[in-house]
């Protein structure tokens, strides 16, 4: 469950620079939020094979 933990984390840092970006116009939290969803989405994914990887093996 480390994995769930990591990616609500990820989540919780994204929305923070967003919202710096869209209510504040901090352009550097803009890149700082692009590279988070970047993550984001690798985590998904390494979370994605590791249980479809689980859901083969019985």
């Amino acid at each position: 469950m480390s994995r769930v933990s990591d990616l609500q984390t990820l989540v919780d840092s994204v929305s923070s620079e967003m919202e710096k970006f869209y209510e504040k116009g901090n352009k550097a939290a803009g890149t700082r939020a692009r590279k988070g969803l970047q993550d984001l989405k690798k985590l998904a994914q390494d979370i994605r094979l590791e249980i479809q990887a689980k859901k083969n093996a019985g």
